[in-house]
Order: structure tokens, then sequence, then C-alpha cells
């Protein structure tokens, strides 16, 4: 699979289907081997003798001075460890230096990450990627496959730089808070082959005496006051009996620090566990960071660190309002109580052994047949909730005994008065595994608070209840259209999705067709979902045709599909003399123009006439006849129009050729071939331009996907340059800002 961003070709960065993008550099050979996981070959590096031995790419790549890059690599090698490198060269390919990985710290089998960050030096125009270990003898292998050299890869949206982050660098995003020191590692450890934020290095805190332990981030970025963010890292523990955690911390505008949220690690061994901590940030708040530690710790033991992130916080359910912990329960019980009975409710343990999501579930036990009362905190509700209707879910689990349930919700006004409950008929809690369990509730017309509440009745002694993922929120459509004349375009949300199934997106037309829908990745169908609610952004719908939706979701891709549909909906045609142009893949270029000429079709194809002696008719050998094409002329009438139409066509993309219903055309897909513009008069001071556009029809793009859509934040551009300065240095454009596309890059 290509690594988004890489400056490497597939084939350099997979070792398939050979080995052309890499060179021996110092004391080896290299050849194809086999058993790799991005794609099945990978680089095999063979020493000539002791000492090292090092492989390079054949190409280099233009780097920019004084910006960082990031290379990294999967290695396998059962008696030598490796490291990782950065070549920086001149414009003349002359050597520079080597900014080197730390050496891992043991050799392996196992495919294990490698990888380094550095800062371009200020005479670097080029860089390759070297890999180096160090045999004892000759015919020693080494193997590396899944290379990635580009700009760091990062958390979207984590609010700290790429090397608090990663500690690809070095480790001065780390401070040694409480008896501790700061190194960076680089333990052999075998991350999944497409998991690209962990790397090789790791941060690792080793107390200095007995007692406790921390350290904390060196970078403090700015945090807003009434925002919940959520804190997380993968933690390494010394012995699988520490206690080790991961805490949210809060600074005001003088650096003091105001509030503190700590999140316990459950370890079931010393492997690798992401741990969370989530909190409101508090009045006063200026800054966040990040810290971890060991409790009771004893001298030289070590505790490492990776991935660290702060982030706002996930949403669980669009427009629940139940914060991360109380519905995670990621962190503890957070807010939930037993309000009567012998039932307990715990965070599960250890880490990892039952979750719907994330590594804990909440865990209700009865030691009796009894009836118990589970209740959640008060959440405010948004104003003018009275009288509207609530949905609430829960997924469920019961994992011992058995359970009668009845879900509700207990209401509250202003001034804390308990207004009752609204509850659902008691009914057996399904068995086996996961189940969503959901319901509607009015809220009563005062009411501007609310508490989950769950009267359970365990049916056998020692039962056990799992709960996860709850959520709260104004019951809406969960599928909802809507026509916006003056972009031409459908928006269409849906809403309680659930996440991990495949949907599939269909535009339904009078006539029962069905067309595929745009994504941000390209047309859905059957599509990974990633949130609960999709928006939905329809730029090809036609115009003046009554559309609806179809809706089909999977839970595999071989499963029966559930499915929906919309109501239909109609885009004003408009001007019969205008037309629309548009980019599917950047809707943002769109625009409508005042047609003159509509193209006069024609279709060639692709002949060849054989005249046989002695016969009148010659033999004609033909291919299928070709699509349209034409020549579309269309005005612009100022300079600000004919500024859209360039910008239209300065990408060189499949464009769509929009037209109202009754002229007898069809919207088309289409190219356009060399354009001109000449004025419309001969007089200086006209504005208007006649454009011809010639245009050739082709099929609709398949892969492209509607861009900026997803993922990339002003957080992510803010976390990766000093200042804006150097953003404006490193684009041409905001366009370029917004596809993360840098001058060199």
């Amino acid at each position: 699979m290509a690594i988004p961003g890489n400056f490497l070709s597939t084939t350099t960065e997979s070792v398939d289907p050979n080995t052309s993008g890499w060179v021996a550099k110092t004391n080896c050979t290299i050849s194809l081997g086999s058993g790799g996981r991005n794609g099945d070959g990978c680089l095999a590096v063979r020493s000539v003798a002791s000492g090292e031995m090092q492989a390079r790419t054949v190409s280099s790549y233009a780097v920019t001075p004084w910006t960082e890059y990031e290379a990294f690599c999967d290695a396998s090698g059962a008696t030598v460890p490796e490291r990782i490198g950065i070549r920086w060269l001149t414009a003349a390919n002359a050597e520079i230096s080597i900014t080197w990985s730390l050496t891992t710290a043991s050799a392996s089998a196992t495919w294990h990450r490698i990888a380094v960050g550095g800062e371009a030096p200020g005479t670097a125009a080029r860089a390759q990627v070297v890999v180096s270990s160090s045999p004892a003898a000759g015919a020693v292998f080494s193997y590396y496959e899944n290379f990635y050299f580009g700009y760091p890869i990062t958390t979207t949206g984590n609010k700290f730089a790429f090397n608090t982050e990663s500690g690809e660098i070095d480790a001065t995003g780390w401070f040694n808070e409480v008896n501790s020191t700061i190194t960076r590692q680089a333990p052999m450890v075998s991350w999944p082959v497409d998991n690209y934020l962990a790397g090789g290095h790791t941060i690792a805190m080793t107390a200095s005496a007995n007692g406790n332990a921390s350290m904390r981030s060196t970078d403090r970025p700015d945090a807003t006051p009434g925002v919940e963010y959520v804190a997380y890292c993968y933690l390494n523990p010394p012995t699988s009996g520490s206690v080790t955690w991961v805490e949210l911390r809060f600074y005001d505008s003088g650096g003091s620090q105001i509030q503190a949220t700590r999140s316990t690690l459950a370890a079931p061994g010393t492997g690798w566990y992401r741990e969370y901590a989530s909190a409101v940030a508090p009045a006063l708040t200026a800054s966040c960071s990040i810290a971890a530690g060991i409790d009771t710790a004893t001298t030289g033991q070590v505790l490492r660190v990776d991935n660290a992130v702060v982030t706002t916080a996930p949403v669980l359910r669009a427009g629940s309002i139940l914060p991360y912990a109380d519905a995670s329960f990621e962190q503890g019980v957070a807010g939930w109580t037993v309000a009567s009975g012998v039932a307990t409710i715990t965070r599960s343990t250890p880490w990892g052994t039952v979750a719907f999501d994330g590594a804990y579930a909440g865990t209700i036990t009865s030691s009796t047949a009894t009836t118990s009362v589970i209740r959640s905190a008060k959440f405010p509700l948004p104003t003018g909730s009275g009288g509207l209707e609530f949905r609430t879910e829960v997924y469920s689990n019961v994992t011992a005994g058995g359970w009668t349930l009845t879900r509700g919700v207990r209401w509250y006004n202003a001034a804390n008065t308990d207004l009752g409950l609204t509850s659902s008929a008691s009914a057996a809690i399904p068995t086996p595994n996961w189940w969503l369990l959901g319901n509607t509730h009015t809220a009563p017309a005062t009411a501007t608070q609310a508490a989950i509440e769950y009267s359970v009745t365990a049916t056998s002694p020692s039962s056990v209840w799992r709960i996860d993922r709850l959520a709260m929120w104004q019951s809406v459509p969960i599928t909802e259209v809507e026509g916006h004349d003056d972009t031409a375009s459908i928006t269409l949300t849906l809403r309680e999705l659930t996440i991990g199934e495949l949907i599939t997106v269909y535009r339904v037309t009078p006539d029962g067709n069905r067309t595929l829908v745009r994504g941000s990745t390209g047309l859905l169908n059957q599509t990974t979902i990633t949130s609960d609610q999709m928006v939905i952004e329809d730029y090809e719908a036609p115009l003046g045709v009554a559309v609806s939706y179809y809706i089909e979701l999977r839970a595999t891709a071989s499963a029966t599909p559930g499915y929906r549909s919309t109501d239909t909906v109609t885009l004003t045609p408009g001007d019969i003399n205008l037309c629309w142009i548009k980019n599917p893949g950047q809707p943002q270029r769109n625009a409508q123009f005042i047609v003159k000429a509509p193209p006069a079709w024609k279709r060639s194809i692709s002949q060849a006439a054989y005249r046989v002696r002695g016969r009148r008719h010659p033999v004609v050998l033909s291919d299928v006849r070709g699509g349209l094409e034409g020549d579309l002329v269309v005005w612009t009438r100022s300079d600000e129009e004919a500024s859209a139409l360039h910008w239209l066509l300065d990408s060189g993309d499949v464009l769509l050729w929009q037209i109202i219903p009754g002229v007898h055309e069809t919207d088309r897909y289409v190219t356009v071939g060399e354009v001109g513009l000449p004025r419309t008069v001969p007089r200086a001071d006209d504005e208007w331009r006649e454009w011809t556009l010639p245009l050739t029809e082709v099929d609709m793009p398949v892969t492209v996907g509607v861009a900026g859509s997803a993922g990339r934040t002003w957080q992510d551009v803010l976390t990766g340059f000093a200042t804006w300065q150097d953003v404006l240095d490193a684009y041409a454009t905001w366009e370029d800002v917004l596809f993360d596309r840098r001058i060199g890059g």
C-alpha cells in the first residue's frame, strides 16, 4: 500500500516488484527478498565482510533547508540490529552529513520499525535514505521494506509538534519532572505495517531513586476554556504490576497548573498500551501539556512513552451530551454511581480484556439476584430542550449470569430539582456478545439537565454486565437532504451510523437510474464509516431534476445490506443561457458562465481502409466509435469571472459540464484542450472575453475524492511551523496550505 505523502516511488517504498530503487553503498550486495508485509518483496542486504554495511536509495529527493523531514522503514535481522539515516546532499549531490537514528536495542527476525527525523542543513538541496547494520562477518543478511521519506507524519489535530509526539529527533520534547532522567531509546517494537505514527524511537524515563517518578512534555500548546480535550500515548511499563499513568494538565496565562486529570494503566503485561485521559478545560485555561509517570517506582525502573497526543476529545455520537470520560470508561467510571442496591460499577481490568471502543468498559457486577439502580452524573441539555425528544444508547455485553433492564432518563431543572424519570419497559438484556440498545425519551418542559439511569435486576448471583460507548442526544432525522441553488449542490446528512461498517450511497433519478455519489476518498462504494455522522456534499446532482438518495449499510463486504432512502430534492435549473462547469474533486473551483454556443458534437473513430486489387469495395477495419468532441463557447463578463474560469481550468482535471433540462443536452464529464479567449469587441476597456473550450467526453472519475473534506486542520499547520511567516515561505498559495503542497516538495 502506498504511504500517504511519500516522496519515494511505490517500487522504492515496497521493494516490489524489484530492487530498482536501491543500490549498495558500503560493504554489501543487495537482492530481492520475500516475506515482506507491504507486498511480498523486501530489500535483502548481504554483508561482503565484517563491519558496517549500508544501502541507499538510487534517487535523491529535493529538500528545503531548515525544514524537518522523517524517514522510516520496517527491518528484520536475526543476527544484527539496524539503523536508518537521512543522507543530506548539496545540489551537486555531494554528501554534507547523515542524520542517523539510534541503533535498535536488539536484533530480531520479527519485522520492527526503525525511524529517524531531522532538519535539513542550510546547504542541503537533496536527500537520500540510508539503512545500515554492522555484522561481525560476511554473508550476514539484514532485511528492510515499507520505506518512507517525506515530511513528518503526525496525528491529525495533535497540538504537539512532531518531536514531542514521536521523539524521532531527540528527547527535548520531554522534561524530567520528578525523580527521573530522560533519554531516547530504540527498542525492538513490531508495530502494524500501516501504523505510520508509531516510530522507531521512544522516550524513556528512568527512576533515579525509589519513589514516585514522572516526566512531562516541554511543549505547552494553547488550550481554550470550556473545550473538552483528550490526552493519550502508548505506555510501556517496566512490570505488569507497576502503577503507570498518563495525565492531562491545564495551565493559566501565568504558567501555573490549574487542573490535572490522571488515567492509570491497568497493564496486563509489559507490552505497549494506549492510555487516555480526558477533561474539559477549566476557566482561565491558556495552555495544556501531557505527563506520564510511575508511582512507587524502584531505582532504575524505566517507563517508555510513544505517540503522545493532546487533541479535542473524539465525538462518539454527534450531539451527545456525555463527556468522553463518562461515555468511554477509559480512565475510570467518571460520574457513574450506584444509586441503590448491591451492585458495583467499575472499570474493566486489565487493559484490553473487554471493550467495544478503546481498551476498557464499564463493568456492573451484582453478587446477589436482586435489583440495583445505576445512574450517571447530571449533564446539561442544549438550550430550549424542554419538550423535545432525546435518544439514548449503550453498547451492552452480558459476560456472566443474566439481567433484566429498565432504561431511563432522570430529568432536572436549573435549580437541580428532580423532575422525575422517563423509562422503557423492562426486558431481558440480550446475549451473547455486544448489542446496541437504544431508546427515545421526551424531556419535561422545564428540563435543563439529565442523567441516564438503569434499573438492573440480576437473574443469578455473580452476574456481570459490560457497558461502553454511551450517548444521549437530541433526536433528529437520521437522514436529511437540502438543496443549495447558489452552488448547484445538495447536502445529504446521515446520522446514527455505525463506525467500521461499510456504506454505499447512490443518487437516484426519476427514471430509476442509480449513480454512485462522491465522498472524500472517491465514489462511496462500500466505503468504511469513520464517524457516526456523515455530511456529503453532492456537487454532481443534475439541475432541475427531482433526485433522492439510496444508502446501503453493511457490517462486512459479504453481509446482507440494510438500507435507507431520502426524500426527493430538486435544484432550481436557473437561466437557460447559463451553464455550470465543475471540478468534481475540488468544488471550490466550480463556477457558472454564459453559453454563447453549445458544442457542435462529433464522434471520431479509428478506421483503416484496405483496397483489394480487383474488388470494388475496400476492406475496412474499425475500432469502436469514440465519445463526443466539440467546442463549447462561453463568455465571461468581468475580470473576476475570467479569473474564476482560469482557476477552474488550471488544474487540468476532468470537469463536469452541466446545463438545464430542455436544451437537448446531457451533463457530461469532459477534458478541456487548448483554450482561446479573445475580446468580444476590439476595445481596450472591454472586460468581456469569448472562451472556446474544446471538450472531449470522458468517463466519470472514480477515485477522485472531494478535497478539503477530511483531516487537515489549522492546528496541524500551526504545529508544523514556528511562525506564520514560515508558512508563507513554505507554500505558494493558501490552496497549497490546505493540501500540504510545499514549495519544492
